[in-house]
């Protein structure tokens, strides 16, 4: 066993056992769609007076923090999204409606002088009345009772601390004692001396404390404070009938109501614990089952090298877990998806490395199995690299303008692409040189899988198929393709989710079966004529409607309850129109980005035929999967978006390939024609294809079957997406950049350092040069 051999295997061994100890001492942390709870986005604005910015919505969060952690929630989590959001996550809260409450008071707290009333029935106002310019307001106390409000003196920013107790030796009941900070103390202490001022008894001897233009206390300045002498910041009590619960929201409501800018609901998603549950549990079980496919698959392929392969298979799934757990990376159901996903795909750089030393055993039948191998890690590493890169421009583009748990998305499979790379040219190469070193495996060539050409290039080399004798055939073909996709975009349309047009989308679970045209006449006869209604999972109910509030979706639940018996809420997601708006910009953005940095990445490292060409292949791809989805009628939303730009890393991933094989053999061949240079190098790279192909969709097919509607339609896209990508690959890539070259005098690729060392490799570690 060489060095560099011996050097990968203790790496490998130490990052395996550095894997198992985080997989064994740590848990994962989940996010809310798996663990269940509530998630929000808050949005602030602008106030009259604040702007909302970096400084002022972290002052908000704080508030709010102070707010939520009243209700007893267990481990809220509150983190401020970009300049002005601010994201608060409730484990294990199903009915949002009272968290909605406490956060959606947002008007800033205001302490004002009473300078008249006017009592119930005598001037009914159905709303606050204002004189613009002026801060004086007209607002209903406790009682409904009109008081005259003066400007506001003090705001909630100033108050220090305010907590709610039981006096019992003064028989005052509950109270709530007040402390401000030192200026605004002052600014009490005036405000209470001027209404000490009037006697008692009188209107304008009251305080009034208001919050979102309501009235919240109006207490009476205790007769014992003469006039001009005030209360003190720190002996400031309000008294009254107060229950305990009354003292505390008080309380609650002076302390935490100070926000300093305003904030709205613009995102609000539930998940329940159950749905969480089967989503794991239908993961893991798609996990299992692919990853067993996929390895019986490659061992199939390539006798024992794939065997190994699926040794480091395994390995890169505890690498990769571990990443994920260690890095303390929040696991979302996209994630989750990625995490299964990135298993099947792990295999590509194994095959890739395993089909060039097929290729060098065929060529050089003499040469040692360890000179194929190394032959066939060294040739095979700038597709590696190009085709894992692609793959990472698309999770990057996932992770900076995705949203919520798309996010997840792009992190895991971020993770995936690194931590393959180690398992396939660490681990994988370390097993395989160690089984290529001994006499037996290499002797027996039926028995390394890699001494002998696979069944589908022996009958590709048979047939010798001229496939690109007449390439705008192929053209015309996907020009068809699209045209079809795009036929169906145009007619059905695409059916946006409620994540990109607005609006409220939720599931219930009934204790007796309700069917679709008995709910939607329910919910009519209820007021939600305009709700659509429709079956989701195992005869759960869908419904989905534009604008509707906390308390709106209650009265939904219980007007579905009346047929349905006991309903449970599975899911729920609130998307405000402006964040719909957003959203939808964003996704346009993002394949717009997506295929400007692949065509950037793709002209560094191709001719510019070649990225062009790649880069029509994978617009035709993401034409035809939308296209699918709109004759299908399936939703289009964050989670679709997530697999249309792994779709797109696939396609180029497919295309980077094959031009890498174009790009080697035209420089080895440069008085070769290019159609005939094309031809070899897709029949050269199929096996490839297909055989990393088929350990996708052995994933994909477990994650459509067992997955549930959560997953289903991620998978679909995916399948789709393979499966075109694949076509495109060969039949339009290729075609169309024998097209373009058709416009360029551009002379073929020079031979590089990669070239020269593949037509002189290096030295047979095990051969000491003699010859005979």
């Amino acid at each position: 066993m060489t060095r560099a051999t011996t050097v990968r295997a203790v790496l490998a061994a130490a990052v395996l056992l550095v894997s198992v100890f985080i997989t064994l001492t740590m848990s994962p942390r989940l996010g809310l769609d798996l663990q269940g709870g509530t998630r929000m986005v808050l949005q602030a604005e602008d106030s009259a007076t604040v702007e909302a910015n970096r400084e002022t919505t972290d002052r908000t969060l704080e508030v709010l923090r102070q707010r939520i952690d009243s209700l007893g929630v267990a481990e809220p989590v509150l983190t401020r999204s970009g300049e002005d959001r601010i994201i608060v996550e409730l484990p294990d809260v199903q009915d949002p409606r009272q968290a909605a409450a406490v956060i959606g008071r947002t008007a800033q707290l205001s302490f004002h002088a009473v300078q008249g009333a006017t009592p119930p029935g005598t001037e009914p106002e159905s709303k606050p009345e204002s004189e613009p310019g002026s801060g004086r307001l007209t607002l209903p106390d406790e009682q409904g009772t009109q008081l005259d409000l003066g400007p506001a003196r003090l705001s909630g920013a100033g108050v220090k601390d305010a907590t709610a107790s039981f006096e019992a030796q003064q028989a005052a009941g509950w109270t709530v004692k007040l402390d401000f900070h030192k200026d605004a103390g002052k600014d009490w202490t005036r405000l209470t001396g001027e209404a000490a001022c009037h006697p008692a008894g009188d209107e304008r001897r009251r305080v009034a404390i208001v919050l979102d233009e309501k009235v919240i206390s109006s207490p009476q300045v205790d007769p014992s404070v003469g006039c001009q002498a005030g209360l003190p910041s720190g002996g400031t009590q309000i008294t009254g009938s107060f229950s305990a619960k009354e003292a505390r929201d008080l309380a609650l409501l002076i302390k935490g109501g100070a926000l300093p800018v305003p904030v709205e609901i613009v995102e609000q998603r539930t998940v329940g614990p159950t749905l969480g549950a089967a989503a794991i549990d239908a993961s893991a079980q798609a996990a299992l089952i692919g990853a067993a496919a996929t390895a019986l698959f490659i061992t199939f392929v390539y006798r024992l090298f794939g065997a190994l392969a699926a040794v480091a298979l395994a390995a890169y799934g505890v690498i990769s877990y571990a990443a994920l757990v260690g890095l303390g990376v929040t696991l979302t159901l996209p994630g989750l998806a990625g995490f299964v996903l990135a298993i099947g795909m792990a295999v590509d750089a194994n095959v890739l490395v395993f089909e060039r030393a097929r290729e060098e055993c065929q060529d050089r039948p003499a040469r040692s199995l360890r000179s194929a191998l190394t032959t066939g890690f060294q040739k095979a590493f700038s597709a590696v690299a190009d085709s894992n890169i692609t793959t990472l421009l698309a999770a990057g583009l996932l992770f900076f303008l995705g949203s919520g748990p798309v996010k997840g998305f792009g992190v895991t499979l971020a993770i995936g692409v690194v931590a393959s790379m180690f398992s396939a040219l660490v681990i994988a190469r370390a097993l395989t040189e160690i089984a290529a070193a001994s006499r037996f495996v290499s002797d027996y060539r039926g028995v390394n899988g890699i001494a002998r050409p696979g069944s589908v290039r022996t009958w590709l080399t048979r047939k010798d198929p001229q496939l690109f004798r007449k390439p705008v055939r192929w053209l015309v073909v996907s020009t068809v393709l699209v045209a079809v996709a795009v036929a169906g975009i145009v007619v059905r349309g695409v059916d946006l989710g409620v994540e990109f047009t607005g609006g409220r989308l939720v599931e219930y679970s009934t204790s007796r079966p309700v069917d679709v045209e008995t709910a939607r006449s329910t919910l009519a006869d209820a007021g939600f004529g305009d709700a659509e209604v429709t079956t989701a999972g195992d005869g759960d109910i869908s419904v989905r409607t534009g604008k509707l509030d906390n308390d709106g979706e209650h009265a939904l639940r219980e007007a579905l309850a009346t047929e349905g018996g006991e309903t449970t809420k599975v899911r729920d997601e609130l998307i405000g129109p402006s964040l719909g708006d957003e959203l939808r910009r964003n996704a346009l953005i993002a394949l717009g980005v997506a295929v400007f940095v692949q065509l950037a990445y793709l002209a560094m490292r191709f001719r510019w035929t070649f990225a062009v060409a790649s880069v029509v292949g994978m617009v035709h791809d993401v034409v035809i999967v939308v296209g699918a989805f709109a004759w299908l009628g399936r939703p289009v939303d964050g989670i679709f978006l997530a697999a249309l730009l792994t779709v797109i890393g696939y396609s180029v991933n497919d295309s980077v390939v094959v031009f890498d094989r174009v790009r080697e053999l035209w420089a080895g061949n440069r008085k070769t024609p290019l159609a005939t240079i094309a031809r070899r190098a897709v029949l050269q790279t199929v096996p490839r294809t297909v055989n990393t192909g088929m350990g996708a969709l052995f994933i994909l097919v477990a994650l459509a079957v067992l997955g549930g509607d959560s997953l289903a339609d991620f998978a679909l896209a995916l399948l789709i997406g393979i499966v075109v990508g694949t076509w495109s690959s060969v039949f339009t890539a290729v075609p169309g950049a024998l097209v373009l070259e058709r416009t360029t005098g551009a002379p073929p690729p020079v031979p590089g350092k990669a070239s020269r060392r593949a037509r002189a490799p290096r030295r047979d570690p095990l051969d000491n040069g003699a010859r005979v």
